[in-house]
């Protein structure tokens, strides 16, 4: 079967196949992408790749025949006027190399199948003129800090502090139970083949995953956490928190099911309790730069309400 190909620039050097793909077929649904990548219907050297392959100069990118003549040209979503202004609110910090934004709890980064657009996509449409990327992602029930790059220059610079685990980021966490003592969590961690909806679990030929995490404050029958990561594993919190048997209060996917209905029946607050505090990183010039974003008014009326609460454990 023919198809045809892309080939790589310097410019999109290092880059993932995943995000330049999206990038590439703005209105192609994410999940179409994924699914393309997995069957091995998108190839590239004519082998077989994963959606974290980092691009390199000269590859050839074989796209599937059937997207040869895939409207790319089709007018984008339309952003709704409050989410770009909504989105300018959250900036937190930006120049001419990266935007900061504290990202709101149950905004996805991407578009995919249950989500019209992302963050990435209003924040294309506030800055049409430039060359907007994501430089790392956080859950969409997370919220905080999420950094985007202007140019690719500093989109490979901020890459290789990730690969290097130079990048430190922190967040603030609700826990079921006590938590004893300030500890660290090193385990390894890969997505289930048994689960779906992107679960991951511990597994020996996993990736190394490392959080520190500090007591802030206990309560009767939880605990504010500070949790510092270099390493940025999906899920990495929320899986090692469960590991713990200290889950985050209502996290969907790995917490206490029953308890998160009582927890939201008495606060009316559903969000996962976990957000993205604080980014720490080298700009272009070499210069260590850190980053805070405060919490969201329903987080701290969780924390204020925690010694109230009459759920059982």
């Amino acid at each position: 079967m023919d198809g045809k190909n892309l080939n790589i620039i310097e410019d999109h050097t290092g880059r993932r196949i995943d995000n330049y793909l999206i990038n590439v077929y703005k209105s192609l649904p994410k999940s179409k992408i994924y699914s393309m990548i997995r069957k091995g219907e998108i190839r590239v050297n004519s082998g077989r790749i994963k959606p974290t392959y980092k691009l390199k100069l000269n590859d050839e990118i074989r796209i599937p025949p059937y997207l040869i003549d895939f409207n790319n040209d089709e007018p984008d979503i339309k952003i709704p006027p409050s989410r770009i202004k909504s989105f300018n609110s959250s900036i937190i910090y930006q120049n001419e190399d990266y935007i900061v934004v504290n990202k709101e709890p149950e905004l996805s980064v991407h578009s995919g199948t249950n989500n019209q657009f992302g963050l990435i996509d209003i924040a294309r449409a506030t800055f049409p003129l430039l060359e907007i990327d994501l430089c790392h992602r956080i859950d969409k029930s997370t919220s905080g800090c999420v950094l985007l790059s202007k140019n690719k220059t500093f989109l490979r610079h901020f890459n290789k502090q990730l690969k290097s685990n130079e990048v430190v980021k922190k967040y603030e966490a609700i826990l079921v139970g006590v938590m004893k003592n300030d500890m660290k969590i090193e385990t390894k961690i890969d997505l289930s083949t048994k689960e779906h909806h992107h679960r991951v679990q511990e597994a020996e030929h996993g990736k190394k995953a490392v959080s520190f995490f500090k007591i802030l404050k206990k309560y009767n029958t939880f605990s504010h956490v500070e949790i510092l990561i270099t390493t940025g594993r999906m899920h990495q919190i929320r899986v090692q928190s469960s590991n713990l048997n200290h889950p985050i209060v209502n996290d969907k996917k790995y917490g206490l099911f029953d308890l998160n209905k009582s927890i939201a029946k008495e606060t009316s607050i559903n969000r996962l309790a976990l957000h993205a505090a604080s980014i720490s990183f080298l700009d272009l010039n070499r210069q260590k730069v850190n980053y805070l974003a405060t919490k969201n008014n329903e987080f701290d009326i969780l924390l204020s309400q925690l010694n109230n609460l009459t759920v059982k454990i």
